[in-house]
């Protein structure tokens, strides 16, 4: 098993965390595409085995009334009627088309779509789904996906969506398994007593039972992205604990 750590952007000098990790998840791209000349810089800096995952342009899964787009810094107007929710527009292949020349340039594995509660399990919003994941190119990237709200009780449909796409179930190992064995697991923790509670500190006893969960899994390759204030600690320590037990180098 390929274990990769790291963390849900660099919180600190690039220089310092590619010493430190073998992976991270690149933020950026959710709220402004960078220039894919910033992507080949940023590959050019990291080491050459060195794994970016990032994830997908918010105008691909976020609608107009998503806080979010507060975020937003691009350098031209655009009418957010026709983004977000997977819909079936000029707009939405666009947004992945953008999102995907920047994971080319940057080299990068896998692509995280991240879509919000208000993203419900209708019927509309699973045609949606269907619609734009049999249309894409894919460019050769792996691709998750990590469902909030109510998709978390329609283990059936989210199962069905999973398989039929060949998508990567992202999840936050404390609070849900992947509704699929797959070669890739990708967890994304968000910390623990809320759902998502990035004030979180995980303890030696909670990075223990992470442990215990990776290992735990049939996959030939697992990603552990710490999403909270002290990622970097956590991760740090994660990292001494897989040390300990001889698993990572």
């Amino acid at each position: 098993m390929r274990i990769l750590v790291g963390t849900c952007g660099f919180a600190i000098s690039k220089n310092t965390y590619f010493k430190k990790f073998n992976t991270v998840e690149i933020q950026e791209t959710f709220y402004n595409v960078p220039s894919e000349k910033t992507a080949k810089k940023w590959r050019e800096e990291a080491p050459e085995d060195f794994v970016y995952t990032l994830k997908a342009w918010q105008g691909i899964t976020h609608s107009s009334s998503s806080p979010t787009w507060k975020r937003y810094k691009g350098k031209h107007k655009i009418n957010l009627t026709n983004y977000g929710n997977f819909m079936p527009t000029k707009e939405v292949f666009e947004a992945w088309k953008t999102t995907a020349n920047f994971a080319k340039a940057l080299g990068a594995e896998m692509i995280i779509f991240q879509s919000p509660p208000s993203f419900e399990p209708s019927m509309r919003n699973r045609s949606n789904l269907e619609n734009f994941f049999s249309s894409i190119e894919r460019y050769g990237f792996k691709l998750g996906w990590e469902p909030r709200g109510e998709w978390l009780n329609e283990k059936v449909v989210l199962k069905q969506i999973i398989d039929k796409y060949n998508l990567i179930h992202v999840v936050d190992p404390f609070w849900d398994k992947p509704v699929v064995e797959q070669e890739v697991c990708y967890f994304r923790l968000h910390g623990l007593k809320r759902r998502y509670n990035y004030k979180y500190e995980y303890t030696s006893k909670d990075l223990e039972k992470l442990l215990k969960i990776v290992l735990e899994q049939d996959s030939k390759e697992v990603y552990v992205m710490f999403n909270v204030i002290n990622m970097i600690k956590n991760a740090e320590e994660f990292l001494e604990l897989l040390r300990k037990q001889n698993i990572y180098s």
